[in-house]
């Protein structure tokens, strides 16, 4: 589905054009047009981005092929940039999905696979918008970078909200399937951070106006992304220190139930030991045993072995076994 939006002194005055349309506004240094690119066909690729715009083969290539990191490319006539947006839920578990933007001097093109907040957010921020919107592609592509960090937000409270639920598990219960939730939000964290990270470098260098795409005036707002950015990663390493803390206490409390069953099992072993080796004792088949003949005998051994029994049972209670 392919998407437009023409801009002129920061106003939107038209938008879905046709191809033809497309061109001419292209060829016009007055207008900006913002291209928007939902799952398109091959067709529609080659029609807009290699015969509209003329992007380079490998820009268009990583579009095509899925990029794990996000990236920025500096060409001669536009910025290539690799974002990505992020969703978490209890059921789905962490999601990403890519968001490709070719940023010039006076258009922007936007391009993704599924349907994105961010995008759909800003399409709405400028059709109801009566007065000015944007003056330049950069702010256009501020106001989707900005939506996309946003949507960050709920994805650090859903994992916050998880993290609590395994704090308040390993405290009080001994669930056998914690591990494996211990180490799969684990990875949903190191895959955070692996989004966050390069994002947050590529939008510094923005921020540092290495690109000549970046007008100066929107160098503090781009300042603003990557302070965002930075907080989340913060948020993130500290997600990290957390789930350590309590992985911790895990394997402290697994081996504090291990240490007491062996030590009932000690306790247990210990007071059976007096009948043991009494029972053993007189179950030896010598002949001369003097105490086997005595009317005596037997109930004796048996005081014997409660006696020894009963003073087991107390040093195994006196050093806290049982």
């Amino acid at each position: 589905m392919i998407q437009s939006f023409v801009f002129s002194d920061g106003k939107l005055v038209g938008r879905d054009l046709e191809i033809e349309a497309l061109r001419l506004v292209r060829a016009d240094k007055g207008l900006i047009l913002w291209v928007d690119l939902q799952n398109p066909t091959e067709e529609e690729i080659k029609t807009i981005l290699e015969g509209v715009f003329q992007f380079h083969p490998l820009a268009i290539e990583d579009c095509r092929a899925p990029s794990s990191l996000p990236k920025s490319e500096d060409y001669e006539e536009y910025l290539f940039l690799v974002t990505h947006a992020v969703d978490f839920t209890r059921t789905e578990k962490f999601n990403t999905t890519e968001l490709d933007l070719f940023l010039g001097k006076d258009f922007l093109v936007t391009y993704h696979v599924t349907p994105l907040k961010s995008i759909a957010s800003t399409i709405d921020r400028c059709v109801k918008a009566t007065g000015v919107v944007a003056r330049g592609p950069d702010r256009l592509a501020h106001f989707i970078i900005d939506a996309l960090v946003d949507h960050f937000k709920p994805v650090t409270d859903e994992l916050r909200a998880e993290l609590e639920e395994i704090e308040e598990s390993v405290l009080t219960a001994s669930d056998a399937s914690l591990t494996t939730q211990l180490l799969q939000v684990r990875s949903e964290i190191a895959l955070l951070r692996q989004i966050v990270r390069p994002q947050r470098d590529m939008i510094s260098r923005l921020a540092r106006g290495d690109s000549k795409m970046i007008r100066a005036i929107m160098l503090p707002y781009f300042r603003d992304l990557r302070d965002n950015l930075i907080r989340i990663d913060e948020t993130a390493a500290s997600f990290a220190d957390q789930l350590l803390i309590s992985f911790d206490l895990y394997l402290n409390k697994s081996g504090f139930q291990a240490n007491e069953g062996i030590k009932a099992l000690t306790a247990l072993t210990a007071i059976s030991l007096p009948a043991t080796i009494v029972g053993t004792w007189y179950g030896m088949n010598f002949e001369h045993m003097p105490e086997l003949k005595s009317p005596y005998g037997y109930p004796g051994v048996i005081v014997l072995t409660l006696i020894l029994t009963v003073l087991m049972w107390r040093w195994c209670k006196r050093r806290r076994w049982i």
